[in-house]
């Protein structure tokens, strides 16, 4: 067994969440690589198992609570 686990599923719902995110904000990828040093096009793509520090990086740029972002992974989830 690895280090980490690995959801597929759940990668997924979150990179579409980061996805409607940056496309809300009118973001490019470059955008926020410029601006955090974070390639997004990893997470966005689900290829990237990343760290939930991450995620809480791109939540303070994108001025979304961690408890909002996974509240809309949920209803993504849902639909």
């Amino acid at each position: 067994m690895g280090s980490q686990l690995h959801n597929d599923l759940l990668l997924l719902q979150i990179s579409a969440v980061l996805k409607k995110i940056r496309h809300s904000r009118g973001l490019t990828q470059e955008d926020v690589y410029n601006d955090t040093g974070i390639h997004i096009s990893r997470m966005e793509a689900g290829h990237v198992n990343f760290t939930i520090t991450t995620l809480q990086r791109l939540c303070e740029y994108f001025e979304v609570s961690l408890v909002d972002f996974f509240k809309n992974v949920q209803k993504h989830g849902r639909t």
